[in-house]
């Protein structure tokens, strides 16, 4: 197209004269070439394409990533997450007190030996110890005696007996002899529960009637199985009935306590039965699992905490009794929720959280989202989004930057 002839030819058609017909050529040719393209040729298709495109331009909360970019974040579903609420607190490993047994000689006397030490592993009727006890001795002597008297009064009864069935003695010494036996039965009964008394089963006190012979040591033995907690047992010290220390105190180490310290606030929380987790030191990265058995009726008055006591599983005796503990109590039921991941979220300057939706994987919006209290690295969703949405799991700061504050070519 050439525009001076374009022009003349207008000016000729409106009749103006030859001095306004060239300022007229010359308007008509600024306007002409304002509307043309850069190039020299243009056509209505190429400026409806260009106001298309100008109307798709992205919103400004939206960002497009390149596919170098891709690589810095990670994207997932919106899916379901169960939130288990506890309580943190701090404590120490301790023998189950309910399962820890002192053992007392029964009676006064002088220990001769021992047969175990601190630290060792013994059965349920294994001999700890052994004393000499003059009580001991004076019970199976009368075991034999009373035994012996027993044996005697048998004999004499089946002589009456007889002899009262020939008419050889009167009814009153047939019934003396008949009451001498019951008397001697009573007494023997009465002897080998004397001797129980200090352990001995019955097999054990029929052998002691049957060779007329005493035993001269006292034979302790674990009430239980586990292991040696405490030994005060030495040979010839002196045992009394009950007195502090105890030679030995056993303990069943399949079960431990852990005792928290928890503060006055918290309390209303707590109740026998809660699951509990602990960790420790010497195991970094184990979890003992338990639960609460009893809870402190009173309160610590220089700290104002309260003692919650935890009993948990320990079959392979891994807990030493005083290692420090750290305590998670859960004091809810499990909560099912819609999560999302701490780093899928970014906080605004307005103290509102937003998350980044994308369906194509490459173009990513933000949307301003409602939650919940974080737990385990995981936000409940409380609105804003949708289950299956997808949603930039992890790098959502690296999103906004880009919004915020793009790289620089």
């Amino acid at each position: 197209m050439h525009f001076p002839t374009l022009a003349v030819r207008f000016v000729r058609a409106v009749g103006l004269p030859v001095a306004a017909a060239a300022a007229a050529a010359a308007a008509v040719i600024v306007a002409l070439s304002c509307l043309a393209p850069h190039g020299g040729t243009g056509n209505a298709a190429e400026a409806d394409a260009a106001r298309h495109g100008s109307a798709a331009a992205p919103s400004a909360d939206t960002v497009e990533l390149k596919a170098s970019q891709l690589g810095s974040i990670r994207i997932g579903p919106i899916t379901d997450h169960e939130f288990v609420y506890r309580k943190p607190a701090v404590g120490i490993i301790d023998f189950n007190q309910d399962l820890n047994v002192q053992v007392f000689t029964p009676y006064q006397g002088r220990i001769i030996q021992t047969y175990a030490d601190l630290g060792d592993l013994v059965k349920k009727g294994q001999v700890l110890f052994t004393i000499e006890s003059a009580d001991f001795l004076a019970a199976q002597s009368n075991l034999i005696a009373t035994a012996a008297g027993l044996e005697q009064t048998s004999s004499a009864l089946q002589r009456g007996t007889r002899l009262y069935a020939a008419h050889g003695i009167n009814q009153n010494d047939y019934e003396t002899a008949v009451a001498n036996q019951q008397s001697a039965e009573g007494a023997l009964k009465a002897a080998r529960g004397a001797v129980a008394i200090f352990g001995k089963t019955p097999g054990e006190i029929d052998r002691i009637v049957a060779r007329r012979q005493v035993e001269p040591a006292l034979i302790i033995k674990s009430p239980i199985s586990g292991r040696i907690t405490a030994r005060n047992a030495a040979p010839g010290l002196l045992e009394q009935p009950g007195s502090v220390p105890a030679p030995y105190s056993v303990a069943d180490l399949r079960t431990k306590w852990m005792v928290a310290n928890v503060t006055e606030s918290d309390s209303p929380l707590y109740r026998p039965g809660q699951p509990i987790r602990a960790a420790v030191m010497a195991y970094p990265g184990r979890v003992f699992e338990g639960t609460v058995s009893t809870l402190g009726r009173s309160l610590d008055p220089n700290t104002h905490r309260i003692v919650v006591r935890c009993e948990v599983a320990d079959p392979n005796d891994e807990l030493i009794a005083g290692m420090l503990a750290s305590f998670a109590i859960q004091v809810h039921d499990p909560v099912h929720s819609l999560a999302i991941p701490v780093n899928g979220v970014v906080r605004n300057g307005d103290g509102s959280f937003a998350a980044w939706i994308t369906t194509d994987r490459r173009r990513f919006t933000q949307r301003i989202v409602k939650l919940g209290e974080p737990l385990d690295g995981q936000y409940p969703v409380v609105g804003g989004l949708q289950r299956g949405e997808l949603v930039v799991t992890d790098g959502a700061v690296f999103v906004s930057n880009i919004l915020y504050a793009p790289p620089s070519d």
